[in-house]
């Protein structure tokens, strides 16, 4: 079975959607053989951010309504991320970035590295309130990974990635994805939201037999 998985680094649902799906997956293989792997697709929640990203809490007081509003909708996820193992820390985060850099990060590094990077976008953005639209977190990345080489700086800088970034986008855009996360199971069967593993699980299994 194959799951393309698109989704962003500043999506807090994007997270906790990943971390059910690594769930399920854990579920599925003590009951499967079948293998299951997994694609990441880049999409951007706000395309039209410039390249230096906004103050976070201007970007999600605008967008949730308010700041009391942003308040009650941080604190949901923050709930949400802890019933599944992960956490938020929306008090450090300070930048709303745009996040085309860290996709394209994401598109040139090993494949199966890919998962980690995407891992560690979230952790560094979510949990240390670092601004990934900058190179030189992108590069402390790199660095935690252990896949940093000044080749790969130099490969970022000069734009590679790019293509990969805007191939996933225009696919995004032509099955029609507008939320995520989205899944898309044996190129066949979508599903977006961050579904509890469980239901997950089922939707696996349904894809495996056919129903």
């Amino acid at each position: 079975m194959h799951i393309d998985l698109y989704s962003d680094v500043v999506c807090p649902w994007c997270r906790i959607g990943k971390q059910n799906l690594y769930r399920a997956l854990a579920l599925w293989s003590e009951k499967n053989d079948e293998p299951v792997t997994v694609t990441y697709h880049a999409f951007q929640l706000d395309p039209d951010l410039p390249e230096e990203g906004k103050p976070f809490d201007e970007v999600m007081a605008k967008k949730m309504g308010g700041p009391e509003s942003m308040k009650r909708a941080t604190q949901q996820v923050t709930q949400a991320g802890a019933a599944v193992g992960v956490t938020f820390h929306f008090d450090r985060v300070t930048r709303m970035p745009n996040t085309r850099l860290a996709h394209r990060f994401v598109a040139i590094v090993p494949e199966e590295r890919k998962a980690e990077a995407v891992e560690e976008l979230f952790r560094a953005y979510f949990e240390e309130g670092l601004d990934v639209a900058q190179m030189s977190v992108i590069m402390l990345i790199a660095e935690r990974l252990g896949v940093f080489t000044p080749e790969l700086q130099a490969r970022l800088e000069n734009g590679e990635g790019g293509e990969a970034v805007d191939a996933d986008l225009k696919r995004a855009q032509q099955i029609g994805v507008t939320g995520v996360p989205f899944f898309v199971f044996n190129n066949r069967y979508a599903l977006s939201g961050a579904y509890p593993a469980e239901e997950l699980l089922g939707l696996m299994s349904g894809v495996n037999t056919g129903v």
